[in-house]
Order: structure tokens, then sequence, then C-alpha cells
């Protein structure tokens, strides 16, 4: 028979090898200001992020990011992705300038949705179909206007296109855009645009700790209860996170070399795999309850050991099956769902992983520990035989 148990040590060297290196990564990130390590996108950073292609393909994103910083936006990044599109990143950006108090009786019904053109920046670079509220039905466009989706047939062309393909023409980013097709040429395709304030950001970092915390805490007390051992609860606790530091090590990994970013999904793909690895763990330690009622007096280390060989095949199948459709969704799935998929094909793999060679080996060396020091305080202990008469 195979002896898993004893071979505890070489599990754990395994996990430290690549949990370590995902922590140093993880730790640049506060250490770097975000130059290293995670790279969080807009969801949790606040800003814009805006996906255009140009009309010219010799346009390069090193051109684009020094024309970004002559428009004011020095942090800005610029990124090349298929079909010659470009990601540009700006930080804290509204899609369009406040509306004018003193404007709004001046519009029409049909044009209230531009009141307050006259103090847009883009005003002034782009004397288009955005000069004024009564320019919306005129046939007359600029030359920077031909790029965008029919003006002339919205009724309300100002409206701040978050997430769409209508290329803004008013406010902070459509002096952005006009700066950029004076140098460039038009914009042929706006792939999407969004924009998130600090303060949602703020509020998903918030959210998405409580929720880890608040889901690990009521695992661990669950499990506790249910096994009548703190030890059970206390094991699979580690082995659970032993799984989010590799995934996320790996990702501070993947961010720094690659520019991989953690999106709104990847707190939602964390949950899943803290669900999914207490769940072969809980299988296991099952096992270990029942076979040491019916294997009493045996030593503890060899009813984990039986427990792990009965059960090893049924995680693998289990865990194969689920590897096998997310690696069919991160190969043919799309980019959108990329980064969500990849976190939780690592996060299966892991957990898999720590159930079977970190959790029940760890109840293992505590049950030996608690073994050992017990019998330490009953041989401290005097004897108490009877003085002989």
């Amino acid at each position: 028979m195979f002896d898993l148990i004893s071979k505890r040590r070489w599990f754990f060297a395994f996990s430290l090898l690549i949990t370590i290196p995902g922590l140093i990564f993880i730790l640049l990130t506060p250490l770097t200001n975000g130059q290293e390590g995670l790279k969080f996108s807009i969801d949790y950073t606040g800003g814009t992020e805006w996906s255009i292609r140009f009309a010219d393909p010799n346009v390069t994103t090193d051109q684009v990011r020094a024309a970004l910083v002559d428009l004011g936006q020095p942090e800005a990044t610029v990124t090349k992705t298929g079909k010659g599109f470009m990601d540009i990143r700006l930080s804290k950006l509204d899609l369009r300038e406040p509306v004018q108090p003193s404007a709004e009786p001046s519009g029409s019904p049909g044009a209230s949705g531009s009141p307050g053109v006259s103090a847009s920046p883009a005003a002034s670079t782009s004397p288009g179909p955005s000069e004024s509220p009564a320019a919306s039905p005129s046939p007359t466009p600029s030359p920077t206007a031909a790029p965008s989706a029919s003006p002339g047939a919205s009724p309300s062309p100002s409206e701040a296109p978050t997430g769409n393909t209508q290329i803004p023409r008013e406010g902070a980013l459509g002096a952005i855009v006009a700066g950029l097709e004076s140098r460039f040429g038009p914009i042929a395709e706006q792939a999407s645009l969004s924009s998130i304030g600090a303060v949602v950001s703020s509020d998903l970092i918030q959210q998405a700790v409580i929720l880890i915390l608040v889901g690990s805490l009521g695992i661990l007390g669950w499990i506790t209860l249910r096994f009548r051992d703190v030890k059970f609860g206390v094991t699979a606790l580690v082995a659970l996170v032993h799984d989010v530091i590799v995934v996320i090590g790996i990702f501070a990994i993947l961010g720094t070399l690659f520019g991989v970013q953690i999106d709104g999904l990847f707190v939602t793909a964390m949950l899943t795999v803290i669900g999914f690895s207490v769940h072969d763990t809980i299988v296991v330690f099952d096992r270990i309850r029942e076979n040491r009622a019916r294997h009493a007096g045996e030593p503890f280390a060899e009813i984990v050991n039986h427990s792990l060989l009965q059960t090893f095949g049924r995680s693998i199948t289990t865990s194969f099956t689920v590897v096998l459709t997310l690696t069919a969704l991160l190969l043919f799935g799309g980019s959108a769902t990329q980064e969500f998929v990849l976190a939780l094909l690592i996060g299966i793999i892991s957990g898999t992983y720590s159930s079977i060679f970190n959790a029940s080996p760890l109840l293992v060396v505590w049950h030996e520990w608690e073994d050992k020091r017990r019998a330490r305080l009953e041989g401290s202990r005097p004897s108490r035989r009877p003085a002989s008469a």
C-alpha cells in the first residue's frame, strides 16, 4: 500500500515552492505603488477604460501615449490588442463635464441632452455638431464627426456613452478625442467605453474583502461544528488560504510580466475556488471520521492514509472533468472571460492538491504533536505511590 502521509514533507515543500514567489509578488504591489505585482482594473481603481481603432493603421501606442500626456493624462496607459484596437486607460476621467445650471432653460425639449455644451473643453477644438444644441439635426458634420454613429439621428447626442460604441464629442473625453484626431486622423471605431468613480471602486474592494472573510470564517465554524474537532476546521482553512495565495500570487506574477488585470469577476472566481477547495477536503475528512470509528486502535496516520487512498480516485476524477471544461472555456470562450476562467482553473487545480496533500497531512502533524505533548505532560507528573510502611 502506497504511503502518502510519510511523504508529507515533500508535499509541504512543494506548496512553499509555489506560494513563496506569489507572496513576494503580492507584497511588491504596495511596495512599488502598483508598478509591480497585482494589476487592478478600473473596477477597483476608478477611472476610464477606452478601446478605439484609428483609421490610420500606422499609429503606434507610443505616439498615442505621448499625445495623451500632452493632453493632460500623464498616467495614461495604452496597449495594443487584436484587430488594430488600442486599449487606453485614463485615471479618474469623467465622460462629460458637469451641466451648467444657467443653460438648462435655453434648451428645447428635443435638445435637453446637451444643455451644457458651451462649457465643454471640446467645443473650442471641435466646432462641429456639438457647438450648440440646435446643431443636432444639422446634416453638416465636422471633419471629426465621420466615425461617430450618425449624430443627426440621435435625439440626444451628448449622452455619456458608457460602455457603448458611440464616440464622445463633449466633456473632458470629447476634448481628448478632438486632440487625438487632430494628430492622428479620425477614429474609425470604438469598441468599448466605461468609467467608474473612486467611490464605487473603494466600495467594491471593501465588499470583496468582507465576502472572502465571512466565507472563510463560516467554513471554519461549520466544519468545526460538523466534525466536533477544531483541528478539522483549522486545517481545512489553512488549505483554503493556500489556494487563495496560489491564485492571487500567480495573478500577481502574470500582472507583472504580461499586464494581466484583476477585474470585478475575480472576486466571484475566488469565492468559487474557496467553495470547491473545501468541498474536496470535507470528503476526505468525512472518510477519516468513518475509518477512525471502524479501525479504532490503529495509528492515526495509517487511518488518514487509508482514507486518502479510498477517496483519491474520486477527487481526481471530479476535478479533472471540471478542468477539462474550464480549459475549453479558456481556449475558445473569448477574451471577456479569460481572466475569470483562468482564476477558476488555477484554483480548482490548487484546491484538489491542497485537499489531498496539505489538509490531511497537516491534520496528522497536529494530532501527533498533541500526542507527544500529552505524553510529556503525563511523564512530568510526579508519581503518587503510597509510602511503604
